[in-house]
């Protein structure tokens, strides 16, 4: 089976499902619930609206691209849930015998893979993009502040995001070729996207020195591609953040890293 064969078949696997749509629909929904909370937190703070708020005034153009953000912020587990399922689905159901029996070379099927997964990944990120955009920018009107949506640099911040979601598609297929039972990958992703990685970035934010540990985390490089997020924004006591740059690279490696062991480990083992 040649590399175009084996990305459609996964084309088929991915879409022919309700997973990836279930997906998107709760992502849609906690970006959108999260972008309105938080655009009207720092809009009315910003405005001077807010009755009672007590959070450090911040310049009201800083404010559209932290909210929008958000999507990339809160809404990346969707995508490496995604590529970790890509992967753990076919190890539960035993669907790769057939297609390892198909396709002897694995490699070629860890290609479609990825051609999928970067896929799925930049739709994520569209609809989180647009799920944040639309919330905040309507909950900003509120307050009379401008949501800065014909600016280049709002589009530019999109635009990484989607590079970034598109990235963490990628780190949840190699967690997925590592950690071959779908229960557990999943308990470790939500583990450590949902709270550890959270408070350990939250201490790196206080605990002096310990920022330039923390900024090397995935979701802080993460958060360094994108430019602005909320974590961003809080500081990393002294350690500073990565160019954005540098932080798609760092995510990549992890992707890469992942990836590497699984191939040298589970992938090439057979199917029980």
């Amino acid at each position: 089976m040649t590399l175009l064969a084996a990305t459609r078949s996964e084309y088929t696997k991915q879409f022919t499902t309700a997973g990836w749509w279930v997906l998107g629909i709760v992502l849609v929904v906690y970006v959108a619930f999260t972008a309105g909370v938080l655009a009207f937190v720092f809009g009315g703070v910003a405005s001077g609206r807010l009755t009672g708020a007590s959070g450090p005034a911040m310049a009201a153009e800083g404010v559209p691209p932290l909210i929008y953000s958000s999507a990339s912020a809160v809404g990346y587990v969707f995508p490496l849930l995604v590529g970790t399922l890509m992967v753990t689905t076919e190890f539960r159901h035993k669907t790769l015998t057939p297609t390892f029996l198909s396709t002897p070379r694995r490699g070629v099927v860890l290609l479609g893979k990825f051609a999928v997964g970067i896929l799925v990944g930049v739709l994520y990120g569209i609809l989180g993009s647009l799920a944040a955009i639309a919330t905040g920018a309507g909950v900003l009107s509120i307050f009379g502040i401008d949501a800065a949506l014909t600016s280049s640099d709002t589009w530019v911040l999109v635009g990484r995001m989607l590079l970034a979601f598109a990235l963490w598609a990628v780190v949840g297929i190699g967690v997925g070729t590592v950690v071959r039972n779908q229960v557990a990958a999943i308990v470790i992703v939500l583990a450590v996207t949902l709270f550890i990685e959270p408070i350990i970035r939250t201490l790196g934010g206080v605990v002096e020195g310990f920022g330039e540990v923390v900024k090397w985390f995935p979701s802080a490089a993460s958060d360094a591609l994108v430019g602005q997020t909320i974590f961003g924004a809080m500081g990393t006591a002294g350690g500073g953040t990565l160019e954005w740059w540098a932080g798609g690279l760092v995510l990549l490696g992890y992707a890469v890293v992942l990836l590497a062991i699984g191939l040298l480990t589970t992938w090439r083992r057979d199917i029980d």
